[in-house]
């Protein structure tokens, strides 16, 4: 595939030329000749192509956006910009983090392409650790610490006016990914559409309960919209979201397919629908997505392992993860509350018992935004689009969709109660109340 912009598609052998025409990827390799280089095709996504370029003196990833969504074909266009801000963001939050962010070497806008550090074995993608049952013991501690970085470093509360509105501006340019964002999250689970999926028959009903649930969709717009007004006898709520609230430079897709882990090592990658939104979205879809691993351990139980303690190391792993990230951000604003942040001016929020107060409720309006979109992003790994590997991999189909009934049970009260849960304690006896 070619066009007239000097974008070409590129394949295992067309990378070899490609990787000689950069110097910054032919360095790594230790230069000069080629000689000796495997080349891998590994993406499993939905969007991209990813190869693994491995040779005697060194080793990156080259990914590349293609001007179409993979997993449907160019039937779906989308744009190669995507892996523009995909680089950008990599940059960005490798600056704020790079303990937990793969370095980029290389980035070719005409041909959207970007070489980075490859992550070498036994870095495994995260979803794939949880199916099969390992225990990472700094998970909480290093995701706890790469959001309360990348968030807090990127908001108003750090931030210039200034810096934040030329930021805001860079990113609006994803448009695309927002666009299939607010598509595949919160619009198609909830009406009739021809890429919705589901386990069929056994989900059939349930499905159709989702797209009949006014209460459900009345939550799901006041995520999605600008000004979303929920109307009571004598009550008129506006509620900023999703599509307007540009809080932080967020992931945008940060399930547990978008980080890769080892025992003492995790690392944030694919950062494609990158923009400044709701940080709730990012710290929600990572919450969300422990949660369907947990509803899916019953699928992979045996009689060897009926997965009991690996659930509640799941539970704990959720806990340990809020209550790290609280710690975390509070400490970041604390310790810059005399900087240049203009959310929340000093001068003005001059009093200890004050500030306390309006930390603790920017941290509790933050954990009800996390569960509505952890929740959100619940429902369309069931009923929509693209699912996950967790329950896919179960083969019984009976028992994969009572997995996911009950997934899609507790995503829908956490969607509809969010704002009476106080602790994250709480969201974890809703769990075990539906599935112990």
């Amino acid at each position: 595939m070619e066009s007239g912009d000097g974008f070409r598609a590129l394949d295992e052998k067309s990378v070899v030329e490609y990787i000689k025409s950069a110097p910054a990827l032919t360095a790594r390799l230790g230069g000069g000749q080629l000689d000796g280089v495997e080349i891998r095709e590994v993406g499993d996504g939905n969007l991209n192509f990813v190869y693994i370029v491995l040779g005697p003196a060194g080793s990156f990833v080259l990914k590349q956006a293609l001007p179409y969504i993979r997993c449907v074909g160019e039937s779906w266009p989308m744009t190669k910009e995507r892996a523009y801000f995909e680089a950008l963001a990599l940059k960005e939050h490798g600056r704020l983090c790079p303990d937990h962010v793969p370095e980029v070497y290389h980035f070719d806008r005409s041909m959207s392409v970007i070489g980075m550090r490859y992550l070498e074995p036994p870095h495994i993608i995260l979803r794939k650790g949880l199916i099969a049952g390992i225990e990472y013991p700094l998970l909480a501690e290093h995701m706890s610490e790469y959001m309360a970085k990348t968030l807090f470093f990127t908001s108003l509360l750090y931030h210039s006016t200034a810096e934040h509105r030329r930021a805001v501006a860079e990113f609006c340019g994803n448009l695309e990914l927002c666009r299939l964002t607010e598509q595949v999250v919160f619009s198609d689970p909830y009406r009739v559409s021809h890429f919705n999926r589901w386990t069929s028959p056994y989900l059939d009903r349930d499905a159709e309960a989702v797209r009949e649930d006014d209460a459900l969709k009345i939550e799901v717009a006041g995520l999605k919209s600008i000004a979303t007004f929920l109307t009571t006898r004598a009550l008129c709520v506006r509620i900023m979201r999703f599509c307007e609230r540009a809080q932080a430079l967020i992931h945008g897709d940060l399930h547990t397919g978008s980080i890769m882990v080892t025992s003492d090592s995790t690392q944030v990658i694919d950062p494609e629908f990158a923009f400044y939104g709701p940080m709730g979205f990012d710290i929600g879809a990572f919450l969300g997505n422990l949660i369907l691993a947990y509803f899916s351990q019953d699928g992979h139980a045996n009689e060897g392992n009926d997965r009991k303690a690996y659930k509640q190391w799941i539970l704990r792993t959720i806990v340990e993860t809020w209550d790290l990230f609280q710690k975390k951000f509070i400490s970041l604003w604390d310790e810059h509350k005399d900087g240049k942040g203009e959310a929340y001016l000093i001068s003005i929020y001059n009093k200890p018992e004050l500030w306390i107060s309006l930390q603790q409720k920017y941290l509790k309006d933050l954990f009800h935004d996390a569960l509505g979109f952890g929740a959100a992003k619940m429902i369309r790994r069931i009923v929509g689009i693209a699912h996950v590997e967790d329950f896919e991999s179960i083969a019984d189909a009976s028992k994969r969709a009572s997995c996911e009934r009950n997934a899609l049970n507790c995503a829908k009260r956490l969607l509809k109660e969010r704002r009476q849960f106080e602790t994250v304690g709480q969201v974890i006896s809703v769990i075990q109340e539906i599935q112990p």
